[in-house]
């Protein structure tokens, strides 16, 4: 098995970002915004936040012929991401995201699925052996549960470690949650998947003990600027995050998850490969967009010197 080897199994999109000094209010129209068109989609982040990290990555989706699903292969390309199992549809539409970002780097977003939710388990099926060649296996909620659970399945009967990031909230089945080492929730998803309301390291605490108990090896609740709670075996912990001027917060999770996988993939320690994690993720804050924030390696390495 290749150590380095990451599989993301997931979502692409287009983003079609609109930065004002607030979000609108429903029913409400505000001028003078500035407009972004970048690539996008959880799962298509991710893998461009696991390669920029220093990860041999490979991307399993389903995105549309048409004109985005032309530039999203692209985009994959340029960052080396294999992209055999990123299947076209001659049906759907590629995914397409409307993103409004405040002032202060908040967001408020709105998918329109397409293809993503056309990813069936026969595509994940098509790509058993690329999945059982994987060290670590990337998933998160923007395609069908159904093919969610089936590569969880494959990935952790061949041995990798499956990170889920519960994105965007639902509820899940303990039988998903069983197959899956290390869980990444935010506050917000911690909230929906155990009903504790998560505002304080104490009662991120008490989700991710609440998570562990239902068959989760490794529960990381992500803080935000805080940093992220790791709750393993060998107990809870709360790992620090970097100070950071936000300008979008905009696929900071996924970007973290992508950073992640990679430091675990070289065996990082849990505690370690967080911090790694969260010097990613900070470092895409101070920057516009998803996958453009997306930093390198070496990037990462010098946040992590100097702080």
């Amino acid at each position: 098995m290749n150590r380095r080897r990451i599989v993301v199994v997931g979502s692409s999109n287009t983003d079609m970002t609109i930065r004002l000094d607030r979000i609108p209010k429903p029913g409400e129209t505000l001028l003078g915004g500035e407009f972004l068109m970048a690539a996008g989609g959880k799962g298509a982040n991710q893998a461009v936040g696991a390669a920029r990290s220093g990860g041999r990555v490979s991307l399993v989706a389903r995105i549309g012929a048409d004109i985005f699903g032309d530039q999203a292969l692209a985009g994959l390309r340029r960052d080396r991401i294999d992209v055999a199992h990123v299947y076209r549809d001659l049906t759907a539409t590629s995914g397409v995201a409307l993103i409004f970002v405040g002032e202060h780097g908040e967001n408020s977003i709105a998918v329109a699925s397409g293809a993503n939710a056309r990813l069936s388990s026969a595509d994940v099926a098509r790509a058993g052996r690329l999945i059982a060649s994987a060290s670590v296996l990337l998933l998160q909620l923007e395609v069908p549960l159904a093919s969610v659970r089936a590569a969880a399945l494959l990935g952790r009967r061949s041995g990798a470690r499956v990170i889920l990031n519960p994105a965007p909230a639902r509820q899940l089945p303990d039988g998903l949650l069983q197959q899956v080492s290390v869980l990444t929730p935010n506050e917000t998803e911690a909230a929906m998947l155990t009903g504790i309301n998560v505002r304080s390291d104490a009662s991120a605490a008490r989700a991710a003990g609440k998570l562990r108990a239902r068959g989760v090896q490794t529960v990381i609740v992500t803080l935000g600027a805080r940093g992220a709670l790791l709750a393993d075996t060998e107990g809870t912990c709360v790992v620090p995050g970097f100070n950071v001027q936000a300008v979008d917060t905009t696929g900071a999770g996924d970007i973290f998850n992508g950073a992640l996988a990679v430091a675990l993939g070289e065996a990082q320690p849990l505690p370690q490969a967080v911090r790694f994690a969260n010097a990613a993720a900070a470092l895409s804050v101070t920057r516009r967009g998803a996958q453009l924030s997306a930093p390198t390696r070496p990037q990462i390495e010098r946040l992590l010197r100097h702080s």
